[in-house]
């Protein structure tokens, strides 16, 4: 059997950074090295000096998909298995492919080309991160639809941050280099704000300095029980287990997706938990919004729990018993009304039947924006 081919991610922290050029470079690098380079599929949008730069590389044919009606051209892999080259350079990781093809997205079709044995490098922007959806909607206003899960990422052998400042971005914009002139205006009012890029690349930079520090607790971390690990000086996070508690509806995929960045800086893992009442039957649109929760989870690498329960505080005390959970995350409760203020909040009750766990309130920043005030 191979062995698994290693990926290296080129990340930035928006178009235009020079994340194709860069690999490009390094794949020309490679090949004068004597290694056995092919660019398996590039995007040049058009810029003649990302053109340029994939010049004296291999370049696979694209694969040609009729669907309905339509031909879509796409990435190649059995093309690229036939092949079967050392490398392959295989331009933006987050893509969505076109129908017809044995994946649904790019970054599984790279996966398949590493199990075959061959190195790939890739690159990707740090807004189609899954975990950093909300965040990024929220600093930009505009949703991002195309997603890589973030242990894609985590996994890579490797993560180059591309980087320039974002004056020196917006100089390339206003230049022609990223979009045609019909295009600046609008992104200059949109996307690339000089705030919004000051934001991803504070975004980019953490995400790579977070990933690095990751990988040295997963080396360095001894085995054995929490408490010895503990004993041996090893930080606590690495036996840390977080559970948040959710509902089915659509804001809940913002609060899974802030649970599971806690998580992943504590290097633990992530449990969600529902409880309903016991015999409660979902709605239709409860159902849709508890689909979309378990897609996510499986996106996320978290795990659903549904466990029924007349009182939410100590169903959640109990399961957080049962899986071992150091930390219950949940969302800012709406102001009590009536009799309600009378009883203990739930937080607080959570924390009266789950002693020794932290509790942890996930602020909803959006809201938090619409009434003026800065988390």
């Amino acid at each position: 059997m191979d062995e698994r081919g290693h990926l290296k991610v080129f990340l930035g922290m928006a178009a235009g950074v020079g994340k194709t050029v860069r690999m490009l470079d390094e794949g020309r690098g490679e090949a004068e090295a004597g290694r056995d380079v092919v660019v398996g599929l590039l995007e040049t949008h058009g810029r003649e000096e990302t053109a340029r730069r994939a010049g004296g590389l291999e370049r696979l044919p694209r694969r040609r998909i009729t669907y309905r009606g339509t031909t879509f051209e796409d990435l190649d892999v059995p093309a690229i298995l036939t092949r079967r080259p050392e490398l392959c350079l295989i331009d933006e990781l987050a893509h969505t492919n076109a129908p017809g093809l044995e994946h649904g997205k790019r970054y599984e079709d790279v996966d398949d080309v590493l199990g075959a044995g061959i190195d790939v490098f890739s690159t990707m922007n740090v807004q189609h991160l899954e975990s950093l959806n909300d965040t990024i909607a929220e600093l930009s206003g505009v949703r991002v639809r195309e997603t890589v899960p973030d242990t894609v990422l985590t996994r890579a052998d490797e993560v180059v941050l591309v980087d320039i400042t974002p004056e020196a971005l917006l100089d390339r914009l206003q230049a022609g280099r990223i979009y045609p002139a019909a295009r600046i205006d609008a992104a200059l009012n949109n996307f690339f704000r000089i705030e919004n890029l000051n934001a991803l690349r504070e975004t980019a930079l953490r995400q790579v300095a977070e990933g690095v520090e990751a990988q040295r607790l997963v080396v360095d971390a001894p085995l054995g029980t929490r408490e010895e690990r503990v004993q041996a000086g090893v930080p606590a996070a690495v036996g840390e287990r977080l559970l948040a508690l959710v509902e089915p509806y659509a804001g809940a995929q913002r609060l899974v997706r802030r649970a599971w960045r806690s998580a992943q800086r504590l290097g633990a893992p992530l449990d969600l938990l529902w409880v309903p009442r016991p015999g409660h039957r979902p709605d239709a649109e409860q159902e849709r919004a508890l689909h979309a929760l378990r897609q996510l989870a499986g996106v996320l690498g978290a795990e659903l729990l549904v466990a029924e329960g007349e009182d939410v505080a100590s169903t959640a005390a109990r399961v957080a018993q049962e899986r071992g959970s150091t930390y219950i995350l949940l969302g800012a409760s709406r102001p009590a009304r009536g009799l309600a203020r009378l009883r203990e909040p739930l937080p607080q009750r959570i924390a009266r039947l789950a002693p020794g766990t932290d509790i942890r309130i996930v602020a909803d920043r959006a809201q938090l924006r619409a009434r003026g005030r800065t988390p």
